[in-house]
């Protein structure tokens, strides 16, 4: 794993996992992938893949296309199967998008049918960041508050099937991941959580590994975003004793210990808030209209936005230094609380002299590029007649669902030297 690296990950999203180890060097190879939601992987294939359809898929009619999608549970929202009905009314080169993006990210779609059987040898990481709407502040305000018990139907129950994957791995006498990297909310160590996720952790010890978490934040990494998060190594040891004290000895470090030593890496790199913020509209026509469309109508409500929220760019372009950190990205950007408004004036009559954080923005305070976010919506197919696969809000949920790059960046650089003094070792 000194320069390539084998890599599955579940509730792979747009790749944030993917980005963070190529950030650190590795040379990827793509297992395998598992995401149900449409949007997600299909920027997931932009992003890592090319924005380019190939040529096989462009000669393809719609029946076949359709007739290829069938075996699969696909999802519009990220939460709920879509009807198969709705997908016959995508039009052609929507649904070439779609399944290029299946079979080129070898994306294994839906979690639940995935057999352990059918994955690969050979893995060095197997990532799982599942669901967190019913563990996190948000979702309990919603009354998402099933958490990750055993049998709920809840989706961050969905854990439980990483377990069912891993067991069957097992079973069948597969070779099992060296490393597992789970990401969630910290919400998972509370008193109403904390028994389900200590059993987890025995689950993946009785299965061979050994598991350590910390706590951390996006903002320790370089990124000007406030994201707390729990991160989760696990390392297979299986029945090696020698190794399984190593390993425990490396990985007993506090989550201070994390941030100091990714600081000292070649790789850290501390971006501020004034980089990230896309707001040079005369050298730049593209991000003048993202910010239009970003801009609400000026009505009490919104000014209440306005006045209430952290207000990072003031009149005249002036970058606020109050705020050296933003928000945690949300999936929503148009509301009160939110992550942030910028001052600007559109000169549109009936506009409000604010906006808020473009898609754009938003995916570069997760620590994508703006070459990514461009790869993204490069084609923007017509769904519909007046809907497109990529509008402003599913980019925006698209961005607040992922996982901070460089926070990714910090843990995998933990693994990355414990797999270079397990060599050394001779483990």
């Amino acid at each position: 794993m000194d320069k390539e690296c084998n890599i599955v990950e579940l509730f792979s999203g747009i790749g944030s996992q993917a980005k963070a180890l190529k950030n650190l060097g590795y040379s990827i190879n793509t297992l395998g992938t598992c995401e149900w939601d449409i949007h997600a992987f299909v920027a997931y294939d932009a992003i890592h893949n090319s924005p380019e359809i190939p040529e096989k898929y462009c000669e393809m009619e719609k029946d076949a296309i359709l007739d290829s999608l069938t075996k699969y549970s696909l999802s519009n929202d990220g939460k709920t199967k879509m009807e198969f009905s709705m997908l016959k009314t995508y039009r052609v080169d929507t649904l070439r998008r779609v399944l290029a993006a299946i079979e080129r990210g070898n994306n294994y779609v839906d979690v639940t049918s995935l057999d352990g059987k059918s994955l690969p040898d050979g893995i060095d990481i197997l990532t799982y960041s599942f669901p967190c709407q019913d563990l996190s502040n948000v979702g309990a305000f919603h009354g998402y508050n099933k958490g990750i018990d055993r049998e709920s139907g809840s989706r961050s129950s969905l854990l439980w099937q990483v377990g069912r994957i891993l067991k069957e791995m097992n079973v069948s006498g597969k070779e099992m991941p060296k490393y597992l990297l789970m990401e969630n909310v910290p919400t998972l160590l509370s008193q109403r959580h904390k028994v389900n996720f200590d059993m987890w952790i025995s689950e993946l010890n009785d299965l061979g590994y050994i598991s350590k978490y910390y706590h951390l934040n996006a903002s320790d990494f370089g990124l000007p975003q406030n994201r707390p998060r729990l991160l989760m190594i696990s390392v297979y040891v299986g029945m090696n004793d020698d190794k399984k004290s190593f390993v425990d000895l490396f990985l007993n470090k506090s989550s201070d210990d994390i941030v100091k030593e990714y600081k000292q890496s070649e790789y850290y790199e501390r971006k501020n808030v004034s980089d990230l913020l896309r707001i040079d509209y005369d050298n730049h026509t593209s991000w003048f209209e993202e910010a239009v469309e970003c801009t609400p109508n000026d009505t009490v409500s919104r000014r209440t936005i306005w006045e209430e929220n952290p207000q990072l760019v003031l009149e005249g372009n002036i970058v606020n230094p109050a705020y050296q950190v933003i928000r945690t990205i949300t999936t929503k950007q148009d509301r009160n609380p939110n992550s942030g408004n910028i001052y600007i004036n559109t000169g549109i009559e009936g506009r409000s002299r604010f906006r808020y954080l473009t898609p754009r923005e938003c995916f570069l305070f997760m620590g994508f590029t703006d070459d990514d976010f461009d790869n993204v919506i490069k084609y923007n197919p017509q769904i519909h007649s007046n809907s497109k696969l990529f509008p402003r809000d599913k980019l925006i949920r698209m961005a607040g669902n992922s996982i901070p790059v460089k926070l990714l960046e910090g843990i995998f650089y933990q693994i990355k030297m414990l797999d270079s003094k397990l060599c050394e070792e001779g483990f």
